[in-house]
């Protein structure tokens, strides 16, 4: 038993010191990891040589990233992905709040710099100032 837990002990001392000023893992790579999942389950339904091609390059890609020893690259890779997804994120955030608020709110679109309003229901014909641009503008909620 010992010797088992020794053996294990070696294998993690000598992972690190490999992994030891190299780059890791970090959210993009656990995205990459993820949609090579999602080949592979695709590739039980469609038995093709492409899929099988895209699943072994994105999992290669994806241990490049985290084996590699340029971290202000890989650094700005993730950050590009994080502005993405952030994006990707707000705009359905944004959808699900405007469903949540469908029965008490109004959204509407600033005509002079198009940023988003939101307006309480029930109101009338009323003046809404836009808090980004300060343009004011008429609508009937």
């Amino acid at each position: 038993m010992n010797s088992i837990r020794n053996f294990f002990h070696r294998m993690g001392e000598g992972l690190r010191r490999f992994m030891t000023g190299r780059y890791g893992s970090d959210q993009y790579s656990k995205f990459i990891l993820w949609v090579a999942f999602a080949f592979i389950i695709l590739s039980f339904f469609v038995r093709n040589f492409i899929v099988e091609i895209i699943v072994v390059a994105l999992i290669i890609y994806s241990y490049f990233r985290m084996f590699s020893k340029n971290f202000p690259k890989r650094s700005a890779e993730n950050e590009k992905y994080l502005e993405i997804s952030d994006k990707v994120k707000g705009f359905f955030r944004g959808r699900k709040r405007r469903f949540n608020d469908r029965k008490t709110y109004r959204y509407f679109k600033c005509p002079s710099c198009g940023q988003q309003v939101r307006v309480p229901k029930g109101k009338g014909h009323i003046r809404i100032t836009c808090p980004k641009c300060k343009t004011q503008f008429e609508r009937t909620v």
